[in-house]
């Protein structure tokens, strides 16, 4: 009975394996599986590429082969040196076309391009251009397709990220809050289209021309960003009739600054910048600033295999870069209007900026909705903005006394949509817990009435029922809102860094004597332990400043009980200028 035991389970055993299917190793193993694909998929193993020598010197310059799915892929070798027995090009001067709608055309309508060029000859690349052409050409060039060089200025050899499952571009897609697959950290630099190169009248110039991330201290982290856009002019038809739909001025009229002032960015949150300045107008003429790269030009034989290979024939491109880029921006730019944000709630975790507030209705909520978030990739609620419309202030900053924290100088007005615990993050985008969009929330409103630069009044709504129930007027408590301005032309980064730690140091100190004083009038400051937290400078920066808060409220809360009005304005006078002294 044993063994007829044993005989049945191994019977079962077979039966239950010979019903699986045989396993197919003719594909290459990561194709279509749930986890990242980092490569392009080689061709089946019992493939063999054909390969032809193009320019007749005795050895092959380009590589038919397929990738998953029997997708159609072209290797052009442009560093000659393709050996007859090779399965694939290389990552470094090499040019890969992917027929991706499988209509034998390469490089034209539906494929993707990606091309790696190494200007040192040290095998590595030092630059990488992706062309994504559109399925159809339509009457409007915009957003249709991608054009986008990835320039490799710190040598890490990480550029664009393409979902080879897909054969899509990728590059906003990120490991856990902000390691972005595309090269955004470090010293590096990208720039970018919405339109192929066909819809381009000069490929050597583009739309984000560049984006420039900064390293400072080495980290291999980001520190700041700058976005310096040339504005396209767009021309809508037939695009069989318009030669080139998109034209640029060769002028930066858009430029944001976005820094991380408590440089409090780490390996699990890459991207943590704290403020933006925006400069928008006339900007600047960058044509003279020329870029020539060895080894750009393509192998000239295989032009022909472009719908437009005029990205191929270049050997320069025109843009300005991290030495010229903030230089450009304050010594040359006209500017009409600054703009100024800065992430009170510090969630912001995106790798372009502090989005930005629009000077529009205080209390609407929602994308396109003329409110302060009418931007779709703004924070709904908690951050703080500014606006100067008329270039008053030419972009200088300065610290107000009346709560201790960097303002635009200029500035007409501005507004503070309070999300005290980071309810509403964002990280990106607004598609988080469903899209979800705060109802209510505090409001603080900033006004510049004598038009003097400095704020001078503030309005509270902080109950959220979009009416503004309490205010201050600095003038009718005698005090003066003129202080020293700040010049940022020429800061660099340690400045910026030493400002946040100027304003955070500060913001803590007086914190602490708000802390004396209102235990001088009794209060109990145990209920605030938690804002006596300060082993940061963020800490410092956020918990200096609500600590005073509260305990102003509660020290005027106390006097209105007392009906002691001769306390009631001296306590105003203490808390918008900041000096708690007098109130001992």
């Amino acid at each position: 009975m044993r063994y007829f035991i044993g005989f049945l389970c191994l019977l079962f055993v077979h039966c239950a394996t010979a019903q699986q299917p045989a396993a197919d190793h003719a594909d290459y193993w990561n194709t279509h599986l749930q986890i990242s694909t980092w490569r392009l998929p080689p061709p089946p193993h019992d493939y063999q590429p054909r390969l032809v020598d193009l320019d007749n010197d005795g050895d092959p310059d380009i590589l038919y082969s397929v990738s998953r799915d029997s997708v159609p892929v072209l290797w052009i070798d442009d560093d000659d040196d393709m050996k007859w027995d090779d399965l694939e090009g290389d990552t470094d001067s090499d040019c890969l076309l992917i027929d991706r709608n499988r209509d034998g055309k390469y490089g034209h309508l539906g494929d993707l391009i990606i091309d790696w060029v190494d200007t040192d000859k040290d095998n590595k690349a030092d630059m990488q251009v992706i062309v994504e052409n559109p399925e159809e050409k339509t009457e409007n060039p915009w957003p249709n397709g991608h054009y986008m060089w990835v320039l490799d200025t710190d040598k890490d050899n990480v550029f664009n990220y393409v979902n080879w499952n897909t054969f899509k571009i990728e590059a906003w897609a990120r490991n856990g809050l902000s390691d972005f697959l595309l090269d955004y950290s470090g010293e590096t630099a990208f720039i970018k289209h919405h339109v192929s190169t066909y819809a381009l009248e000069n490929p050597e110039i583009n739309w984000e021309n560049p984006f420039l991330f900064y390293d400072p201290d080495h980290d291999g982290l980001s520190e700041m960003a700058v976005r310096l856009v040339d504005s396209p002019r767009i021309k809508k038809g037939d695009p069989d009739e318009i030669e080139h739909q998109v034209s640029h001025a060769g002028a930066v009229d858009w430029v944001s600054i976005s820094v991380d002032l408590d440089n409090d960015n780490a390996p699990g949150n890459n991207f943590d910048f704290d403020f933006t300045l925006h400069f928008k107008g006339k900007g600047f003429d960058y044509s003279d600033q020329v870029h020539k790269y060895e080894n750009m030009r393509g192998l000239p034989e295989a032009d022909t295999f472009f719908m437009d290979p005029r990205w191929r024939q270049m050997d320069e491109l025109v843009y300005t870069d991290h030495d010229h880029a903030l230089d450009f921006t304050f010594n040359r730019g006209v500017w009409d209007k600054v703009y100024f944000v800065y992430d009170e709630d510090d969630d912001g975790n995106r790798w372009e900026r502090v989005e930005l507030y629009d000077p529009k209705d205080v209390f609407n909520v929602g994308t396109r909705n003329k409110g302060l978030d009418d931007n779709p990739q703004s924070d709904v609620a908690g951050d703080r903005g500014e606006w100067d419309l008329d270039n008053s202030g030419g972009g200088k900053l300065y610290i107000g006394k009346f709560d201790g924290r960097i303002h635009l100088y200029g500035a007409e007005w501005g507004a503070w949509r309070i999300d005290q615990l980071a309810t509403y993050y964002h990280a990106g985008d607004r598609k988080w817990q469903g899209g979800k969009e705060p109802t209510q929330f505090a409001t603080v409103k900033y006004v510049d009435s004598d038009n003097n630069g400095f704020i001078d009044k503030m309005l509270y709504d902080l109950d959220g029922d979009k009416l503004f129930e309490d205010s201050v007027d600095f003038r009718q408590l005698g005090i003066s809102d003129a202080v020293d301005l700040i010049d940022v032309s020429a800061f660099t980064y340690d400045d910026y860094h030493a400002l946040q730690s100027k304003v955070a140091d500060n913001l803590w100190k007086q914190g602490q004597q708000a802390v004396v004083v209102a235990e001088k009038f009794g209060l109990n400051t145990s209920w605030y332990a938690k804002l006596k937290e300060s082993y940061s400078t963020r800490l410092k920066y956020n918990n200096g400043y609500w600590l005073q808060f509260y305990l102003y409220r509660d020290l005027k809360d106390l006097f209105m009980r007392k009906k002691d009005t001769a306390l009631l304005k001296q306590l105003d006078k203490a808390y918008y200028t900041g000096d708690w002294a007098m109130m001992l």
